[in-house]
């Protein structure tokens, strides 16, 4: 058996070999089909960091609050658990996962909404990391073509002043 970090138990007891998926594809595949999985794997998580990257870099030049780097970090999370919860544990329903992502970068994005007397502010980069959110569920999931259209339907949205909302 070839070495891995999955092929370890670190101590979790809900995160056992006996449940783990990795246990089986080493025992089972050849050591080129595991490489291909594994670079599979790694691939997603790069989509993920560009596509974030891309709607996060937007709003960097906006000069928002929650620029590159905020989107970056929440779409590679959200791809990384996304992959996770698909590949790493037996039995579990990943649906759940990304669920709960969507509920926690539910309360990211309230962090960034501010109500002043005249106005609210920060709606749209809380859209913004919900959508990263989103995008990174989709590749982390292998949806690489819905990733990319969400990504260039995002980024359109906030470049295009067709979708600017008219001064009162």
């Amino acid at each position: 058996m070839p070495f891995s970090l999955f092929s370890r138990d670190f101590g979790y007891s809900s995160v056992s070999l006996s449940r783990c998926r990795f246990k089986h594809i080493y025992t089972t595949f050849n050591k080129t089909t595991i490489i291909n999985l594994e670079l599979e794997l790694v691939a997603r998580l790069i989509l993920g960091f560009v596509l974030s990257g891309l709607v996060g870099l937007e709003r960097e030049v906006s000069l928002k609050p929650a620029g590159l780097r905020t989107h970056i970090l929440v779409g590679l999370g959200s791809a990384l658990l996304t992959i996770l919860s698909l590949h790493a544990f037996l039995g579990a329903d990943p649906s759940r996962v990304a669920a709960s992502i969507i509920v926690g970068i539910g309360f990211l994005g309230a962090g960034t909404i501010l109500k002043t007397e005249e106005k609210i502010i920060g709606l749209t980069t809380a859209a913004t990391l919900w959508i990263v959110a989103s995008i990174g569920v989709a590749t982390g999931a292998g949806f690489y073509v819905l990733a990319i259209v969400a990504t260039t339907l995002a980024f359109l949205v906030l470049k295009l002043d067709i979708f600017q909302r008219a001064p009162r």
